[in-house]
């Protein structure tokens, strides 16, 4: 079972993975972008703003995801795998480039590999107002509020488009009521 937790940042997915983690001991968690060494690095780079083109961001969390496909999901394809973020994320982030063109790289990346779970935690905009005040912005969220509720449009978008398992789940609900949701779908 390959599982996925999406969402724009301050949704809440930290708080429901770990959540996850203490009822799910033996699965194994990762994230993208970052799930592996190399990961870290592409990671890095691209929250510190050194990509300086859309293009060059996209193929960097690209070759993240192509990397964590193979040393994380596919490695582990008997265990239940549950991500913070997926290609998903990577398909919406790259709004800048036609849908389809995007997940067709995307899914080269990952070699056709879906997850068969994907939940996306859902903010409104005047929620995301007020999470976003309480933190510190890296690159990405400093480009604003209207930008990250298009994004997570976007991620609402992909997944209807990839006819993907899903539940959409508003992130204003309580840690308790959001963790029981999730944990219904997954025992669905």
């Amino acid at each position: 079972m390959y599982i996925v937790i999406e969402g724009i940042d301050t949704a809440g997915k930290s708080t429901q993975l770990d959540i996850l983690a203490n009822k799910y001991k033996d699965a194994v968690f990762t994230k993208e972008p970052g799930g592996t060494k190399i990961g870290s690095k592409l990671r890095q780079m691209v929250l510190g703003g050194e990509a300086k083109s859309k293009l060059a961001e996209m193929f960097l969390f690209l070759a993240d995801r192509a990397e964590h496909m193979q040393e994380i999901v596919n490695k582990n394809k008997n265990k239940i795998v549950i991500s913070d973020r997926s290609m998903i994320s990577g398909i919406a982030y790259a709004k800048h480039l036609p849908l389809d063109d995007v997940i067709k790289l995307n899914l080269l990346a990952t070699e056709n590999t879906l997850p068969s779970h994907v939940i996306l935690l859902k903010l409104s905009k005047e929620e995301l107002k007020k999470r976003l005040s309480l933190k510190e912005h890296d690159s990405i969220e400093s480009r604003g509020i209207d930008y990250l509720i298009d994004i997570q449009n976007r991620m609402e978008e992909t997944i209807k488009k990839l006819n993907l398992n899903y539940i959409f789940i508003d992130a204003s609900l309580s840690i308790e009521k959001i963790s029981k949701n999730i944990e219904d779908f997954l025992n669905e």
